[in-house]
């Protein structure tokens, strides 16, 4: 059985839907260290100004926060960021060709005021699974299967509670992995490769690494094409 095990993020690149649509069993890993800067909070989409950043504020207990897990992060509505983020998406891709389509799905996410930071991003990326046409795949959340260890004993062990003996893996964590455990433990391990076409956008140059938005408001249902069907 196939196993995915990422971080819940806001509104990921097309390679994060990639890893979904390999998986069996997909893992969103909400109970590790909280990271500022990463993609917990935070995406880019293109506007005509330029790409720009969407952040999700959240509460900040100062050097705590980094102490945290993602699953306690809460969102700090003290500010109508909400409103603000759907304003801006609306306004860069109006003119896209599927922006009617998928406009109803971005307002119903940014009509709801969720405490917690995961149960909004979790959310968000099964919705667009679903409108991804990925049916398969069974999402679960690592805070609710009893694991114990730390780093890759703590991998192996959220595998093997799941039942997995195929792991797929993003290229980043090769500088930390250690596959020989993995091997040891009967999980083979396979390392993601990024390689995907260009597909139209409205505001040249083409930017590979912005949100999964991008590609749903340009190209629609031929999505899937331009990421595991390429």
């Amino acid at each position: 059985m196939n196993c995915v095990i990422l971080q819940p993020s806001y509104i990921p690149w097309r390679g994060y839907f990639h890893q979904i649509q390999k998986a069996d069993v997909f893992v969103f890993y909400d109970d590790v260290q909280y990271d500022t800067g990463g993609w917990r909070n935070r995406n880019r989409v293109k506007t005509a100004a330029g790409t720009r950043w969407l952040t999700i504020p959240v509460h900040s207990q100062g050097a705590e926060t980094l102490q945290r897990p993602i699953n306690s992060i809460e969102i700090c509505w003290d500010q109508k960021w909400n409103s603000k983020h759907l304003a801006v998406i609306e306004n860069a891709y109006r003119a896209a060709p599927y922006f009617e389509r998928y406009a109803p799905l971005l307002r119903s996410w940014y009509e709801q005021r969720p405490r917690l930071l995961a149960d909004f991003t979790i959310r968000q990326t099964m919705d667009v699974a679903h409108e991804l046409g990925i049916s398969s795949t069974k999402f679960l959340r690592a805070s609710e299967v009893p694991v114990e260890g730390t780093k890759t004993a703590r991998l192996v062990s959220l595998l093997q509670q799941i039942g997995a003996d195929h792991y797929v893996c993003g290229p980043a964590a090769k500088v930390y992995m250690d596959e020989a455990m993995l091997n040891a433990h009967g999980i083979t391990l396979e390392w993601m490769e990024y390689s995907y076409p260009e597909y139209p956008q409205l505001h040249p140059p083409f930017d590979p690494h912005v949100s999964i938005l991008d590609l749903l408001m340009m190209t629609g249902g031929e999505a899937p094409r331009y990421i595991w069907a390429s």
